[in-house]
């Protein structure tokens, strides 16, 4: 009974990730989210005359949202991924209504367009 005994230490699930938290792409898109959402904070400070404390408020509930949404992703995805992945599901979305015939391609366009869900022939005969 020879068995081989492996230790998997506590930060293996942290390899490529900063502070052991946030993937490096998520950090990267958050400070490239950051960027013109801090132009919009210095424009909000130079041109409001609130006080200090006022800007300084406005611009973390700004910041702290976008950073945050940036960070964490969409389901455990980048937000570049994850509108990605959404604009191929829009292209190439179906509705699917065969029973077991084949579906003419003009009669798929039609039933995506028409209201009732029957096609342009469908409509002509009654």
């Amino acid at each position: 009974m020879n068995e081989d005994i492996y230790f998997i230490p506590v930060n293996f699930t942290d390899a490529g990730r900063v502070l052991g938290l946030f993937e490096l792409r998520n950090c990267i898109e958050a400070a490239v989210l950051a960027l013109p959402t801090f132009g919009l904070c210095s424009l909000i400070a130079h041109y409001t005359p609130f006080s200090v404390t006022i800007k300084l408020i406005l611009s973390l509930c700004l910041l702290v949202p976008v950073c945050g949404f940036g960070l964490i992703g969409i389901r455990d995805e980048s937000l570049s991924r994850f509108l990605c992945t959404y604009v191929r599901w829009r292209r190439h979305r179906r509705i699917a209504i065969n029973k077991g015939g084949s579906i003419k391609r003009g009669h798929q366009k039609n039933h995506l367009r028409g209201s009732s869900g029957l096609g342009r022939d469908h409509r002509a005969r009654k």
